[in-house]
């Protein structure tokens, strides 16, 4: 997947095609839709791919997942609105030639429906598409825990991406929740909802690790949320993820953050430019996105392909792959 290129143009015709007709741009979870679209179920999938094409010769993979539950439905929202500003930041400014962006969605897969959604790669506007596709059930466990792990085991085992691949460079994976992850990814839940079968449970710094290897992987928590800022959180994540997690005081502020922490990570641009970039395309989140990364590092190095969970023991330490 991943052809086409995306026009801001057709995002602003549709958008105004729906507010003319009072169409919702989640029509599918608006409508009352409570299974999963058959476009982002992740279930017998064997791979999501982000491929390298005539058109796209340098894909570069950016997954977006974002938690659905509780006061965290309200974050597809704000990304359906803002992306433009997300795929002018990365294209218009040079950040990423060719960024392939796949968008999922996760719940609890201990007591919601749809617990796991998972979109394709791609470089047009058929990312408005799927988010459109996406049902926003807003459940839960209610327990400060939700099925992150499960999330990361479909990217783990279940996407392809050439820039891994072909040129070792990880892609990029950003998680936005409010919440912890189950201690362990469970065969009963993976089979029911991916399909496969495991003989037995993975832990989660287990299964972190190996998505780390293919993906750079970032959690961001934003303001809005049931816990945002809460120490509990916050601590949970960055014992697995280091300097890479990421907390936002404001929910409109996400798209702005991806593509920054996109460039950053890319090598082009450091934080000073991100920000006056921000103010250039008349953003006001520069001071937000601003403090939330002043703990980002920027650079990018290749990483051998045989990489191993050790290589990437020490997150705060590790270099932009």
């Amino acid at each position: 997947m991943g052809s086409g290129t995306w026009s801001t143009d057709v995002y602003d015709a549709a958008d105004r095609y729906r507010r003319a007709t009072g169409t919702s741009a989640f029509a599918y979870s608006d409508s009352g839709a409570r299974t999963v679209h058959k476009a982002l179920d992740p279930k017998g999938v064997a791979a999501r791919e982000s491929r390298d094409s005539d058109e796209h010769p340098n894909s570069v993979a950016i997954a977006v997942l974002f938690d659905v539950t509780g006061s965290m439905g309200s974050v597809p929202r704000v990304l359906q609105q803002k992306l433009p500003q997300l795929l002018g930041l990365l294209l218009r400014k040079g950040y990423v030639k060719d960024p392939q962006i796949l968008f999922g969605a996760i719940g609890d897969a201990t007591c919601d429906r749809v617990p796991l959604q998972v979109g394709q790669f791609e470089s047009d506007n058929r990312l408005d598409e799927d988010l459109g596709r996406f049902v926003l059930e807003g459940g839960g466990g209610g327990q400060m825990t939700e099925s992150y792990e499960l999330a990361m085991y479909f990217m783990a085992r279940r996407t392809s991406i050439d820039c891994f691949e072909k040129r070792g460079r990880r892609g990029y994976l950003f998680i936005i929740g409010d919440e912890q992850a189950y201690q362990r990814v469970k065969p009963a839940e993976v089979e029911k909802v991916i399909g496969d079968r495991l003989a037995e449970p993975i832990g989660l710094r287990a299964i972190v690790d190996e998505v780390r290897r293919t993906y750079d992987t970032y959690y961001i928590l934003p303001a809005g949320s049931s816990y945002a800022g809460n120490a509990t959180i916050l601590d949970f994540w960055r014992d697995l993820l280091g300097q890479n997690v990421i907390a936002l005081d404001d929910l409109d502020a996400v798209c702005e953050t991806i593509a920054l922490t996109v460039g950053l990570g890319e090598d082009t641009i450091d934080l000073d430019e991100g920000l006056a970039d921000l103010q250039e395309v008349g953003s006001g989140a520069a001071e937000s996105v601003g403090k939330a990364l002043a703990r980002i590092g920027s650079g990018r190095a290749p990483v051998a392909t045989g990489s191993t969970p050790s290589d990437l023991a020490d997150p705060v330490s590790v270099e932009r792959l």
